[in-house]
């Protein structure tokens, strides 16, 4: 008998502007082995909206119902305020928004795409305080077109998000997108 992978409800958090085409590709490559869970394009319409008021819509109606978030990483995700905010909520276990797993995915435009290391001052630094030591909490990959692979990373972030200890969640959320270059300093 075939073995049977959980079809996993994704959150995928991504840079609109730069990253549309691989949240796009992404979604199609998976197929129904997800259920994409992310704010598309337009959907929070409302433009005169406070900030609080659209992370609590992106908190309550989409990443809440999600079990694992996805970072697509391109050359400015690191940049990006609603990343961090995304990133945040995801790793928050309150009574109506449980914890996700999480992981990330280099894209292939993005500088360090398929280098043996990472430079955690181009990747969400959120996502890079849960990505050291021994046993951590989230994990980066390179992008693939391989799904069973996908598949596979979306599960195993899946059973880390109840281990011990919790995710690091310490860093002050983002009061606006980053402007400067990452090894010389960030300016908000």
């Amino acid at each position: 008998m075939a073995q049977t992978t959980r079809r996993h409800k994704v959150f995928i958090s991504y840079y609109h502007a730069d990253d549309q085409r691989y949240k796009e590709r992404f979604v199609s490559i998976m197929g129904d082995r997800i259920v994409d869970k992310s704010v598309d394009t337009g959907n929070i319409v409302d433009a005169n909206l406070p900030l609080d008021e659209i992370r609590r819509i992106i908190r309550d109606d989409y990443i809440a119902d999600a079990t694992v978030t996805i970072v697509l990483i391109g050359p400015a995700t690191w940049q990006r305020k609603h990343v961090d905010w995304e990133i945040h909520a995801s790793l928050r276990d309150t009574d109506h928004n449980s914890r996700c797993g999480l992981l990330g995915i280099l894209l292939p435009d993005h500088p360090n795409f398929q280098k043996r290391e990472y430079n955690p001052h181009l990747i969400p630094l959120r996502l890079a305080d849960n990505c050291g030591g021994d046993d951590p909490y989230a994990a980066i990959y390179n992008w693939t077109r391989q799904a069973s692979n996908v598949q596979s990373w979306i599960h195993q972030a899946f059973n880390r998000r109840r281990r011990q200890p919790d995710p690091d969640t310490s860093r002050s959320l983002f009061g606006q997108s980053r402007t400067t270059d990452p090894l010389r300093g960030w300016q908000n």
